[in-house]
Parts: structure tokens; C-alpha cells; sequence
């Protein structure tokens, strides 16, 4: 491994704090992060933990950000990464730092297509065509899972105008689903009740038991996660397709 070299700290620090320099330079990164025990891209992910979860959000996050993607951390890596640790660290937390993702993982796919530029505006990935549930959806959907264990996390994205057929979330003890918009606009309507707007940043909890749909708008994309509540002898009940009187009311 190629060795660390640190001299930030006498850099910036000089004469002011040189025994403070000291520690960082030589100790941190000269013995600690030059040991070999753990693999520079463990380490890198590790610090990124732990800076987040203390709430730091300074250039010293950005630094080891930068650090993280130089020794290999994917930008679907550290999407997930973030996204795990949201759920323990408190989510406004991980919020405010997806900005700094962006700006360090920032390529960009060549925009050929409106699919194209509309994965270009949103943190998560749009994923491949959700073929597997197609029957279930009126229009083209997209789907890309971000947690797979312990809490099931998808990225869901439908095309202008797709949406989902009405659906029940079924349990026999806890269940249900948590849908927040990461990306475009679109609806979330449950039965005998309006239809809500979602935009970036809306969150919607559905109970097990209710009957609903939800989808994009009929001029904008629309992506959220769709977190699955975890409960015992889950399953879901897909019905009826969403109507188009039912759909065009909300022009």
C-alpha cells in the first residue's frame, strides 16, 4: 500500500499549534492511517462514517469525501453507504450530505435522451426497467435497489404519466411503507381521499391495509424510495389499474 503522507496540519497550523500539528500529521495520518490492518478503502469509509454521524459537514468531510472516491468508494457505493446510516444516525444528518456526494461524484452521463438528463438532476440512480412488476404499472417504470438487508430500500422512477396500479400492503404485525420523493414530482392518493402532490422531500407512511396508487405527474418525472417497513407475513395485493378519469382529474 502506497504510504500516507500528511503535512496539512504544519501547513495550516505552523508555529500556532505545532504540537497539534504534530499529532495530525505524524500520528493520524502518519502511523494510523499507514497501518495495514485494514484496507485504505475500509478506512476511507470508516472516517466518512464517522465524521457524518458527529454532523460534520466542513471541509474536512469534503476532504475525506474526496479521499473515499481516490481509493475506489463508487458513487452507488457511497449513496448506500449514507443511506444506511441514516436510519441510526438520524436522517437529517445524512440529508445534508448529499450535496457534498454530488459535487465530489460529479459525472455526469452523456444526456442523449430524457432519461438521460433526468438521472443527471437526482443523487440516486434510476436502475433498469422495473420489467419484473410491468403488469402492475401503466407506462414505463425503473427500478434500483439501494439496501437490501436488514431494511429494504428501492429507488423507484416512473416515466411522466406511469403510475402503479392500486396495490394493499398486508401484515400481520407491523408492515406498511414509507415513500419519500428524491427526485422529479408526482402523486400519492389513497382510497376516498385526494390525491397528494409530492415534490422533492415529501414523505408519505402507508398503514398496512390501505388501498392506494401512486406515480408520476403527467409533465415531470418522478422518483422516490420506497422503504419497506419491516413486519411479520408481509405481502402485497395488487388490483385494478388507475384509471384514466380516475388520473387526468389531476392535471
Amino acid at each position: 500500500m502506497k504510504k500516507i503522507i500528511q503535512d496539512a496540519g504544519r501547513k495550516q497550523l505552523g508555529n500556532f499549534a505545532p504540537e497539534f500539528a504534530h499529532y495530525n500529521d505524524d500520528i493520524l495520518f502518519g502511523e494510523n492511517w499507514n497501518n495495514n490492518d485494514i484496507d485504505l478503502k475500509t478506512r476511507c469509509i470508516i472516517t466518512v462514517v464517522s465524521l457524518v454521524s458527529s454532523g460534520i459537514t466542513d471541509s474536512s468531510l469534503f476532504y475525506h469525501l474526496q479521499n473515499a472516491k481516490k481509493n475506489g468508494v463508487s458513487q452507488k457505493e457511497i449513496v448506500a453507504i449514507i443511506t444506511h446510516c441514516s436510519f441510526y444516525i438520524g436522517w437529517p444528518k445524512a440529508w445534508a450530505v448529499f450535496p457534498l456526494l454530488k459535487q465530489v461524484w460529479n459525472e455526469k452521463v452523456e444526456e442523449k435522451a430524457p432519461k438521460d438528463v433526468y438521472q443527471n438532476s437526482i443523487v440516486f440512480p434510476i436502475g433498469d426497467k422495473n420489467d419484473g412488476f410491468k403488469q402492475y404499472f401503466i407506462g414505463q417504470s425503473y427500478l434500483a435497489p439501494i439496501s437490501k438487508e436488514q431494511v429494504g430500500i428501492f429507488n423507484v422512477t416512473f416515466e411522466p404519466c406511469c403510475r402503479n396500479n392500486w396495490h394493499i400492503h398486508h401484515a400481520k404485525k407491523g408492515g406498511g411503507q414509507i415513500l419519500i420523493c428524491v427526485g422529479g414530482r408526482g402523486y400519492y392518493q389513497e382510497e376516498g381521499k385526494e390525491a397528494i402532490l409530492m415534490n422533492l422531500g415529501d414523505c408519505v407512511n402507508i398503514k398496512p391495509g390501505v388501498k392506494h396508487w401512486h406515480g408520476a405527474s403527467h409533465d415531470s418525472w418522478f422518483s422516490h424510495l420506497a422503504i419497506e417497513v419491516p413486519g411479520e407475513e408481509t405481502s402485497n395485493e395488487w388490483l385494478e389499474a388507475v384509471s384514466d378519469d380516475i388520473y387526468n382529474k389531476l392535471k
